[in-house]
């Protein structure tokens, strides 16, 4: 999660950032000595708002070009180094006190060149840095050999020790862009850092985690919290990078937004900023079939409430109409359960395509509890004849483990939308060849691609991809959603979202970030009837005026 409060508070304002106008070195470089601690006054370097929090993700090839954007305007490369080390040093200061040692563990790239310019301004507030390099100083280049020569102090070469008698250490060893597996004196001074129980705060991304998937490469280091720049990686968001990075601030180094429409990033945090004008709202002068009529279908007699979850997920999220299409064996177990919700009997598929040839039925959710076999691919088989958006999941995908394109074809075929919603193990049988992929970006990525659908990739950080290459990632999901029946009432929020006509890659998104949620404010001991209930309170938050200007701005 992104850190709501801001770089420091008051060592935030002694950070001083260089303006672009400052006088520089002869050689046009900003002067270090500009960069002291001062009393008070320019701009202060700060962790951007959870409302104002940009939604972008970007890969690390990305943040490259974001910086080479921003030196070809004008603004040179040693000034955001400058900055970026400006911001790590006041998320330092605000990690200890005045005094105290602080281990910067310096690499040979821009991350090292980031920890020399937050060592030489700690050291000027009154910390007591060392700065400990792995590799030489000689292997130094560019901006990063630059800081290296402001560091007035003995560099000292990084050892599986290095963090003996520090109260705090920087690891500024390795950043996002990071591809290939971490060994020798790098993977040594990561396994002590992580050894010694020193809180520690990575810069840009922990060490070790690759900034494109959060993979672990080798070895990395387990942050307390971590400072990124201008825009956070997809490696900050999914797992196990996530968890690595602990408490994440996000900090404005002066690159210019504009730079992001030549970049055209495609990745995207999951929040409501991304799909909320979207979001279908209710008219005053509206009714019930203004807001779509959503059909669910049930299981047989033994196997009827997930399609009852998902019936009342899709209520929940705002659906005018919704009716359970029951086979005749379950029919009073399910009229016996169900009130808002109506119900109608299902004869196999050839009874499906009757019931969704009435166009009012613009949305269908199948799959939780059918069955896997023939019967059921047929039924996703007449659910794909309609005009109707539809949403498979659980076994409407697995029956098609043994003959994925014949789901593909008709789903590549129809005008109207499809979700698929797999967890790992429905994915790994509809998508065999994908599944072993390292990131699930590019897993949910492929998926969506091939099949011509929406893919919800489920887990504790789920992606949406869409087939032209957009892609969200939620981070929302607490540990106790993962319950028996959650995947049900997230398909129907989906389906219901899609009965109101929705956009489908916004309504996945939509939906998965309103199931996190509403589990996240239930808390503890929740069940899947809950979550369905908790959608109000939640759906009150999205709609409040305040909280809607802020996400907005």
């Amino acid at each position: 999660m992104t850190k709501e409060t801001s770089l420091g508070a008051e060592w935030a304002s002694r950070f001083e950032t260089l303006l672009g106008d400052q006088v520089g070195t002869a050689k046009g470089r900003p002067d270090p000595a500009d960069s002291v601690p001062s009393s008070g006054g320019g701009r202060t370097d700060e962790a951007i708002p959870v409302g104002d929090e940009p939604v972008e993700l970007l890969t690390p090839e990305e943040m490259g070009e974001a910086d080479r954007w921003t030196i070809a305007g004008g603004t040179e490369g040693s000034l955001l180094m400058e900055r970026a080390g400006e911001a790590v040093a006041a998320a330092a200061a605000a990690m200890t006190s005045p005094g105290s040692r602080i281990a910067v563990l310096a690499g040979p790239g821009n991350n090292g060149g980031d920890g020399f310019v937050a060592a030489r301004l700690l050291k000027a507030a009154g910390f007591d840095p060392t700065v400990f390099l792995v590799g030489d100083l000689s292997g130094l280049k560019g901006d990063a050999a630059f800081m290296a020569r402001q560091w007035s102090d003995p560099v000292v070469r990084a050892s599986r020790d290095f963090h003996r008698g520090a109260d705090l250490i920087i690891d500024a060893l390795f950043g996002a862009g990071l591809d290939r597996p971490v060994e020798g004196e790098a993977a040594e001074a990561i396994l002590g850092a992580n050894e010694s129980g020193v809180p520690i705060l990575a810069v840009d991304l922990p060490s070790g985690v690759d900034g494109r998937s959060g993979a672990i490469l080798g070895h990395a280091i387990a942050a307390r919290e971590t400072v990124t720049f201008f825009r956070r990686k997809p490696g900050h968001l999914l797992l196990p990078g996530r968890t690595l990075a602990g408490a994440v601030t996000l900090a404005d180094i002066g690159i210019d937004p504009s730079v992001l429409k030549e970049i055209a990033p495609a990745a995207f945090h999951n929040n409501p900023k991304l799909w909320l004008d979207e979001f279908p709202r209710p008219r005053s002068d509206g009714h019930k079939y203004h807001r779509g009529h959503a059909l669910v279908v049930s299981g047989p007699l033994t196997a009827t409430g997930a399609a009852r979850l998902a019936a009342r997920g899709a209520l929940r999220a705002g659906a005018g109409l919704v009716t359970v299409a029951s086979p005749a064996d379950a029919i009073m177990v399910n009229a016996s359960n169900l009130t808002a919700v109506m119900l109608v009997r299902l004869y196999g598929a050839e009874g499906l395509a009757e019931i969704l040839a009435d166009r009012r039925k613009n949305a269908v959710v199948l799959g939780p509890a059918l069955g896997v076999g023939d019967e059921t691919a047929a039924m996703v088989g007449a659910a794909l004849g309609s005009e109707a958006a539809v949403v498979i999941d659980a076994d409407g995908i697995t029956s098609f483990a043994d003959s994925p394109d014949a789901l593909f074809a008709p789903i590549r075929a129809r005008a109207a939308p499809v979700v698929l919603t797999p967890h790992d193990g429905e994915f790994a049988r509809l998508f065999a060849d994908f599944a072993e992929l390292a990131s699930k970006l590019d897993r949910a990525r492929h998926a969506a691609e091939r099949s011509g659908a929406i893919v919800v990739l489920k887990g504790p950080d789920t992606v949406v991809a869409a087939p032209d290459g957009r892609a969200a990632i939620a981070d929302n999901a607490p540990p106790w959603l993962a319950t028996a029946g959650a995947g049900d009432v997230l398909a129907g929020i989906v389906g219901g979202l899609l009965a109101q006509s929705m956009p489908a890659f916004s309504a996945a998104a939509a939906g998965v970030w309103l199931h996190g949620d509403a589990a996240a404010q239930f808390g503890p001991g929740l069940i899947s009837e809950d979550l369905p209930e908790a959608l109000p309170r939640v759906l009150s938050g999205l709609f409040d005026p305040a909280r809607n200007l802020a996400l907005s701005l």
